[in-house]
């Protein structure tokens, strides 16, 4: 594995750990304590993925996660949380603000190695089943090549992760994708993870695609699809 990791995290013990364990896996990783700090590391150099704590002394993670998510030169970064806030509606708000995965603490540093390289593969990876550049149904037109998805000929900004969901789902119209299988293609996740991380994204597409949100719609007991038909 390779790629540049900005570890950002208070707890210098954590900070050591990661570090260890991201480097042994072939990353180069650099760190600060601040969200300060990191939105200075971020503007001298953009990292190919950041690991983020949420509890940070000068300013929550959920802040600097929302920060480079509206930079545009930070908006397609990867953000992996890593906190010790455990509860649903803390992973929920980070999903929704547009991080790419949540680790609660205390965490298995090998399944936090994986679940980066995990996260940098489905970034950089072109998914399987997919040989269409545009794909354009009804109101709603999407270029693959170009990142880009409008709606009614506007452009509508989606992270690379809902922009993945959406082609994964929109190349596979009219049939019923399983959460697990989303799961497994989408987030490269083994079936036993959280399923409620497809449930947030999925939402959130869907209010990204404003008019368009009916294109996708629920399967209820089984997960999703995506029509076949002009709903």
């Amino acid at each position: 594995m390779s790629g540049r990791i900005l570890v950002v995290d208070d707890e210098e013990a954590v900070v050591e750990l990661v570090t260890f364990h991201l480097a042994r896996a072939g990353y180069h990783v650099i760190t600060t304590s601040t969200g300060g700090g990191a939105l200075e590391a971020v503007e001298a150099k953009v990292p190919d993925l950041v690991v983020l704590d949420v509890g940070l002394p000068d300013m929550e993670g959920t802040e600097v996660c929302r920060r480079l998510r509206r930079d545009r030169r930070t908006e397609s970064v990867p953000i992996v949380i890593l906190s010790a806030r455990s509860e649903e509606i803390d992973r929920v708000v980070a999903l929704e603000l547009g991080a790419d995965d949540y680790v609660t603490k205390p965490f298995s540093p090998r399944e936090l190695v994986l679940r980066v390289g995990a996260v940098l593969r489905r970034v950089s990876t072109a998914p399987p089943e997919m040989p269409a550049d545009r794909i354009v149904v009804g109101r709603l037109d999407i270029d693959r090549a170009r990142h880009r998805v409008l709606v009614d000929g506007a452009a509508i900004y989606l992270t690379a992760l809902e922009h993945r969901l959406l082609c994964d789902l929109a190349e596979r119209r009219g049939r019923v994708q399983t959460r697990d299988a989303l799961l497994s293609r989408v987030w490269g996740y083994a079936p036993d993870a959280d399923s409620r991380t497809v449930d947030t994204h999925v939402r959130r597409l869907r209010d990204k695609l404003g008019e368009a949100r009916d294109w996708i719609e629920t399967v209820r007991g089984v997960g999703y699809r995506f029509r076949d038909d002009e709903p």
